[in-house]
């Protein structure tokens, strides 16, 4: 089973595996109806009917809608390092920093076309819908450094951190761009994003 989301997203946090299975239906219910109804339709109370549980085991967990889409934000974060981390591990190392940056990208394009709701919630930085928030973008932006320092063999120190936030907030305002232009996202968008960032990481990182 995938990890829930950490303990200081819930109300409480799910000790045993049928309170934790039944956490997982509740977020799966709504990042269905989020890509369904979107933010502003979405209740607790649906969310309690489509994931077939009752409504207080609902609020067990959260204590609205919002705390909801923020641990579903922390699921996706969590699935997203997942991904990301087997991809590098098959890849074991070949291609160095060039590598690495193309699971990060590949690994975001690839939810943001397939992970229900998450065109909505990605990693939190979209609810309220429309709002654009710095804190979410650190967060990715330090659980790659943390990820990514030992297999590019750098140190995890404030100019990694620094390089690597430039380049989040850089690939997802263009992120934004491509998908406002076309469902799937608009292809010569990606590949612009993808060569700036090369660009911008061979300074940095060669």
């Amino acid at each position: 089973m995938l990890p829930v989301p950490q303990a200081t997203s819930l109300r409480r946090a799910p000790v045993q595996r049928r309170s934790a299975e039944r956490l997982t239906r509740i977020l799966d219910a709504c990042a269905d109806l989020l890509d369904e109804v979107g933010y502003d339709a979405l209740s607790t109370r649906a969310v309690a009917v489509r994931a077939g549980v009752p409504i207080g085991s609902v609020y067990r967990f959260f204590g609205n809608k919002r705390a909801m889409a923020d641990a579903l934000a922390q699921r996706n974060l969590d699935r997203y390092a997942e991904r990301v981390t087997h991809r590098l591990e098959a890849a074991e190392e070949e291609g160095g920093w060039r590598t690495a940056m193309d699971a990060v990208l590949d690994e975001y394009l690839a939810m943001k076309r397939t992970a229900p709701g998450f065109a909505l919630v990605d990693f939190g930085n979209q609810i309220p819908v429309g709002t654009r928030d710095a804190e979410p973008n650190t967060r990715v932006s330090d659980r790659l450094t943390d990820m990514l320092s030992a297999y590019l063999g750098r140190e995890p120190d404030d100019d990694l951190r620094r390089t690597f936030l430039v380049a989040v907030e850089a690939a997802d305002t263009l992120v934004q761009l491509a998908f406002r232009l076309s469902p799937s996202g608009d292809e010569r968008i990606i590949e612009e994003t993808r060569e700036l960032l090369r660009s911008y990481l061979a300074r940095v990182l060669d």
